[in-house]
């Protein structure tokens, strides 16, 4: 380790949890510091003497660092730089590593001179909401003034543009009981449940694990017994740097672990972060309390601090916050605060407690500390800090200044209760601490300062109990008893109710959104009354700190506006995440390639030398054409469809779904999937198949294959195999488990390539052996096994083109022979691949449904296929199909449509209207340059389509500005009779 580069000014010569034998070193705006292994940045920047680290995102006021832990509103960096870089961490959670770089944000040109800080001069323009009234005129100046300059000045950090070096992981783990937070009450927890035999995960946020208990110096080898004794107890796993975000159903929770965060870079293949869902029995939230803020002009000035957070950085990490503290308080518990700072050396402390003379206030005169009882803050002076505060005696209007670098304020405690309202746990009112507290919940419950139950003692007594009523619950009986903290040293929890100081000034309730009281009770007099009404029009409690230190403040001043107490206005909902998590963790290894991954048939090679131009589809890489030289693509395209409208074409559909699905009541099973019967359907044949949503909208569209009696072949289209197997899972598991069905995807067992075309039978003659593929032996919809080139096969007759075709199904370890070897049969025929492109051409020209037209919006009825349902019978989607508005012959049916004059260009989405008219119609849903008919031909959905054949509409698409005459026509182009399929 390198040498310090500047001394620590405000660091305590001993004590704390850092080791200072450690040394490292960091940069913060470009200026190197030095530290301690165990510091996190805000401790160290502190340690250094630095006071300001950001402005505020509203005003731009500049701001210091006001907390200790995720309650931190204000001190918010940039970490990392290049593809690293990494915006809005909050400096109290970064663990400092040697050579780290931090910058702040939400600034410029720099932190000491921010232009935008003109924005506070113009406060009295800019209150709350004032965008939704500002920005509304003139109506053309939004696009070209407003957005811009909105989006120049939104935001905090800079994300990174450049690829992501780290990887992140996704894993899952199960437990009996979980235990969120590692204070005394959960490890109390942790150790019960895992001594009952239970299998327990204990996560914790921070790096080291103890919460409170770090402040404590006393109580410390009570800590460390209590980590021994977990760390022995073989089911109990331990997850430091893990933040429990989000509380969802059935006891599932979503959990971020930092795994590398702490180095300069992640240790080779090993990830930077891993995104855990954990599925637990029995949850106890140990989450602790956050500490409130208290409304005085000037409260988020840099030097004002919460007392907690002052006790935690002078206990944990040797950190003296100021020499001369002033502590502004309205309970017991800021007095440690006091004693916290005398102890480390501080040159002053002077406490003003609102309250009157108090026991807790006397014992602190005893020891030498001056107490104001009855007083309160009026205001805080300085700039880039603070120097002096204003006070006076309640109730009086005079007031003097005392001098101070530091202003410690305590306005009580609150449970973290975050993730317990996100549990949909009722809340209730706690007078004796006033703030809410979790109630009762199945499968859930708090512990210690979580639900109200302030104190080391009371807190690790409390953790005990929840923790055995947790292993109880989980099957877990056996109880154990460890030694717990003494409760008689523990502060009495009672708060008298202080929200507000009635002062001229900024008062702010959230810090980084630059809310103020005045915001709320603005919102109150334009009608914004109701909680959730207030919170969205001025934006308090959402920012990152998610209104942890002012978001009760803020409901208390709403109530006092509204003449109601505070519970009866209550809390907004609290969603997930509880901390702000990174992109990365959610998106895991699912990023550039990976967040769809290509598949690839057997025959891609083959379609890659032959030039073909790929397109995704689904999953899959499929050829889209295979272009000649110079040759442009819609010529490419139609020259492959007329290969197979006038001679031979193959091409390569193994991207078809495919299942196996074999059992006694395989039939049975199948007729309550699709609206037609397949039970009755003879083994050696193929019938076209439609399967519905539970809603009545058809799913998917295929064909079935019958094999042997209790033996089925389906085929689904290449976007919906997924869906279609989990539709078939959920109900053979959920809804029909009784049948005799089993079934697999074996869509990357099958090579299948379609051989279309008036020469497709003696192409296929040529090569096909130990089967008569004639129409008599091998009618249309038949299926058969036969070999070809030596491999084995399997022929389906069938066709999605309108031509004579066969379905040349084998084992995929053969799709390169097979393939080659009808390549070679049909040369003599002008044989010629044709990809999907040409095959949407020849579908759309046999007026084939496809994605475009089930696109989840469809009925059967409106792509013209309602007779394929069963007269008896039951089948998914039957009930719903019938509803009024399903049924409306009114809606949109299927339809073909051709321009007027062929060779007009008609678009795919384009509205159908009459002339003169905006009122549309129904829309083009697929469209192509034609072969057989000539110019472009389409499919659309058209309001009462059946009655409208024979019309001219227009098909109007305004972003290009176009209208084009057309005429409405039967979908079916080609073969109407279906001759060719049958040939």
């Amino acid at each position: 380790m390198t040498a310090l580069p500047r001394r620590q000014p405000m660091r305590t010569r001993s004590g704390g949890h850092i080791d200072r034998d450690q040394r490292l070193t960091f940069r913060f705006d470009g200026r190197e510091y030095g530290g301690y292994a165990g510091d996190t940045l805000a401790s160290a920047l502190l340690a250094n003497g630095v006071r300001i680290v950001g402005r505020s995102f509203k005003y731009h006021r500049p701001r210091g660092i006001y907390g200790a832990g995720p309650e931190e509103p204000n001190a918010l960096a940039e970490i990392g730089t290049g593809a690293r870089r990494t915006p809005n961490s909050k400096m109290t959670g970064v663990e400092l590593h040697d050579g780290l770089v931090a910058a702040s944000q939400n600034r410029w040109p720099s932190l000491g001179l921010d232009l935008l800080s003109i924005n506070s001069a113009l406060a009295r323009l800019l209150p709350a909401g004032f965008y939704y009234k500002t920005f509304m005129w003139p109506a053309a100046f939004w696009e070209k003034v407003y957005e811009p300059a909105i989006r120049r000045a939104a935001g905090l950090g800079r994300a990174t543009t450049l690829p992501d070096p780290d990887h992140y992981e996704a894993a899952h783990a199960h437990c009996d009981v979980l235990v969120v937070g590692a204070g005394a009450a959960g490890l109390a927890a942790a150790r019960a449940a895992g001594e009952a035999g239970a299998r327990v995960i204990l996560a914790e946020q921070d790096f080291l694990l103890g919460g409170g208990l770090l402040a404590e110096r006393p109580l410390e080898p009570w800590r460390r017994e209590m980590l021994a004794a977990l760390a022995a107890l073989k089911t109990v796993t331990v997850m430091p740097r893990t933040t429990v975000f989000g509380y969802y159903e059935q006891n599932m929770l979503g959990a971020l672990e930092r795994v590398s965060d702490h180095l300069a870079e992640p240790a080779a293949h090993a990830p930077r972060q891993r995104y855990w869902t954990i599925r637990a029995r029995e949850v106890v939230l140990a989450t602790g309390a956050d500490e409130r803020l208290i409304a005085f002009p000037g409260n988020d000035r840099p030097g004002v601090m919460l007392a907690g957070a002052v006790r935690t950085y002078a206990e944990r990490f040797g950190v003296l916050a100021g020499r001369r503290a002033v502590l502004f308080t309205n309970n017991d518990a800021a007095y440690a605060t006091a004693d916290a700072l005398v102890a480390a050396g501080a040159d002053q402390v002077t406490v003003l407690d609102a309250r009157p003379l108090g026991p807790a206030a006397a014992a602190a005169r005893q020891r030498g500390i001056p107490v104001m009882a009855g007083h309160e803050i009026t205001g805080a002076h300085g700039g880039r800090g603070l120097y002096s505060v204003e006070a006076r005696a309640a109730g009086t209007y005079g007031s003097f200044q005392i001098d101070a670098d530091l202003l410690c304020v305590s306005g009580g405690y609150g449970p973290a209760i975050h993730l317990a309202s996100q549990s949909r746990t009722a809340m209730r009112w706690d007078e004796r601490i006033a703030a809410f507290v979790p109630g009762e919940a199945a499968g859930q419950r708090s512990a210690g300062a979580a639900r109200g139950r302030f104190g080391i003692g009371a807190a690790a007594s409390d953790g005990l109990a929840a923790g055995q009523a947790a292993a109880a619950a989980a099957g877990f009986a056996r109880k154990t008893a460890f030694d717990l903290p003494s409760e008689t040293g523990d502060p009495d929890p009672t708060v008298t109710p202080f929200w507000e100081v009635a002062a001229s000034g900024k008062s702010f309730v959230d810090l980084q959104h630059d809310v103020t009281t005045a915001d709320i009770r603005l919102a109150h007099r334009e009608g914004y009354t109701h909680i959730e009404h207030a919170k969205r029009y001025t934006t308090h409690a959402m920012a990152t700190d998610q209104g942890k230190t002012g978001g009760l403040v803020g409901a208390a001043v709403l109530a006092e506006a509204r003449g109601l107490p505070v519970e009866a206005v209550g809390m907004p909902t609290y969603r997930p995440y509880v901390s702000p998590i990174t992109w990365g963790a959610v998106a895991g290894h699912h990023t550039g390639r990976d967040f769809a991954p290509i598949r690839r048939t057997m025959l891609h090679d083959w379609h890659a030398r032959r030039g073909a131009e790929f397109m995704e589809a689904g999953l899959w890489l499929r050829p889209a054409f295979y272009p000649r030289p110079g040759e442009a693509v819609w010529d490419a395209i139609v020259r492959e469809g007329r290969a197979v409208r006038t001679a031979v074409g193959i091409c390569d559909v193994s991207t078809l779904g495919k299942i196996d699905l074999q059992g006694a009541d395989a039939g049975l099973f199948l007729d309550r999937l699709y609206m037609n019967t397949f039970s009755t359907l003879p083994v050696g044949k193929a019938r076209y198949g439609l399967m519905l949503r539970e809603d009545g909208l058809v799913l998917d569209d295929g064909t079935t294959s019958r094999l042997a009696p209790d033996h089925f072949f389906v085929t689904t289209t290449t976007a919906n195999a997924g869906r279609v197997m989990e539709h078939m899972e959920f109900h053979a598991q959920t809804v029909w488990p009784e049948l005799d069905v089993q079934f697999a995807s074996v869509t990357d067992h099958w090579a299948s390539m379609s051989v279309a075309g008036p020469q497709a039978r003696r192409t296929l003659a040529k090569v096909v052996e130990g089967l008569d593929l004639a129409d008599a032996a091998l009618p249309f919809m038949g299926v058969a096994d036969a070999t070809l080139a030596g491999c084995p096969i399997r022929i389906f007759r069938i066709s999605f083109s309108g031509e004579l075709a066969f379905e040349v199904a084998t084992p995929a370890g053969y799709a390169l022979p097979v393939w080659e070897a009808i390549l070679a049969a049909g040369a003599e025929f002008g044989i010629e691949p044709y990809g999907v492109e040409a095959l949407g051409l020849l579908r759309i020209e046999k007026g084939h449904v496809a994605g475009a037209e089930l696109n989840g919006q469809t009925t059967a009825r409106d792509v013209g296929l309602e007779r394929m349902a069963k007269k008896r019978g039951d089948f998914v989607g039957r009930v719903l199909a019938e509803r009024p508005g399903l049924a409306d012959p009114s809606r949109p049916r299927l339809v073909g449509v051709r321009p007027v004059v062929p060779e007009q260009q008609i678009r795919a989405g384009a509205h159908l209207v009459e002339a003169g008219s905006q009122h549309s119609l129904g829309w083009i849903s697929s469209i192509t340059r034609s072969v057989e008919p000539g110019g472009w031909v389409g499919l659309a959905l058209l309001t009462d389509g059946a009655a409208r054949h024979g019309q001219r509409l227009h098909a109007a698409f305004p972003l290009y500005g176009e209208s084009v005459e057309v005429e409405i026509t039967s979908p079916h182009f080609v073969d109407p009779e279906n001759a060719r399929v049958r040939a």
